[in-house]
């Protein structure tokens, strides 16, 4: 089975062709970038998807070598995400599979990144630290789901980062370039630490980053501070949940698990609990299709079929029955 799954939850439209034996033959996609100071408006950033979805497409079958008559199978984000921009990857999924009489599969954009990377790390069963734009997440698979452990009570922690960027004057996404200036510093300034029991609050430490900003501290020390107390509270949740749950293994994945200092701190973690670490490849921590291509292949090949496509905006992590996992 060869699989195409598109992905376009935000900011990002994705393609990505992936075998049934897990070689992902091809991994392309667009962003959305929205002018400097500017966060993501969901109708501009869907219609970015419209005009490059067949492009798009079209990019990941050639550089896969493949032609349309080679997919068997097209899976898409069915969410959570932003409405607008789940439609689009919607649109081009219903219209891939009416072209070539195949089936569509719709699949959850929080567990293809879950998927993606423990099929890179051969992980077998994680504690999973899921870090994205919009979903913060420390969760574990059983009883048939991935369970949520703890999580953000406001706004991702990509969000948090984008945030203060675009109030600091940094580009989107902001999270390389704080990290960047980040490793300029090593001046700690006092920023709140908000952890409620396993979960998260990351609204009030930005705000405070922010003001501290303004009162004259320099940009690269207030990266440093906002960094070192952002991860070492998710690193914290992270480490009790694995202590919970007796488990040997730890990953993280998302767009934020592209960040060094968070990986090297789970890293240290880990390391000291006698616990393996994995971190999904760069390559495949932000939005792809290859993710949605890889977790199609599990859904539909576990029974799992999507009777009538359709978008699901606020669907969590852990609502969706895992067929493939016993």
């Amino acid at each position: 089975m060869i699989c195409l799954g598109i992905e376009s939850t935000a900011h990002t439209f994705g393609a990505g062709i992936v075998s049934s034996d897990g070689k992902v033959l091809s991994n392309v996609s667009d962003t959305y970038v929205p002018p400097k100071g500017w966060g993501i408006k969901p109708a501009d950033a869907a219609a970015h998807h419209e005009r490059v979805s067949s492009q798009i497409v079209e990019s990941g079958l050639l550089k896969a070598g493949l032609s349309s008559k080679d997919i068997s199978l097209v899976a898409y984000s069915h969410g959570p995400g932003l409405p607008p921009c789940l439609r689009k990857g919607l649109d081009a999924a219903l219209r891939f599979s009416k072209e070539n009489g195949i089936p569509v599969v719709g699949v959850n954009h929080c567990i293809a990144h879950i998927e993606i990377a423990k099929l890179f790390t051969k992980a077998r069963d994680p504690v999973v630290l899921y870090v994205s734009g919009g979903n913060t997440q420390v969760l574990s698979f059983s009883e048939g789901r991935y369970r949520t452990f703890g999580e953000t009570m406001d706004i991702g922690i990509g969000n948090a980062l984008d945030k203060f960027g675009r109030s600091a004057g940094i580009g989107f996404p902001a999270g390389p370039e704080i990290e960047r200036l980040a490793r300029e510093s090593r001046k700690y300034i006092e920023l709140p630490y908000t952890v409620k029991g396993m979960d998260l609050s990351f609204s009030g430490i930005v705000t405070e980053a922010l003001r501290k900003l303004k009162s004259g501290e320099k940009l690269e020390d207030v990266c440093f501070s906002l960094q070192e107390t952002l991860f070492a509270m998710l690193t914290e949740v992270t480490e009790r949940a694995l202590s919970h749950t007796g488990k040997d293994e730890v990953i993280v994945t998302g767009g934020v698990a592209a960040n060094s200092r968070l990986r090297e701190m789970l890293e240290t973690m880990c390391r000291e609990r006698g616990a393996r670490f994995h971190s999904v490849p760069k390559e495949f921590s932000g939005d792809n299709g290859a993710m949605i291509a890889w977790t199609g292949i599990l859904s539909y090949s576990s029974g799992n079929r999507t009777v009538k496509p359709d978008i699901y905006p606020n669907e969590r992590t852990d609502d969706v029955d895992v067929l493939w996992l016993k």
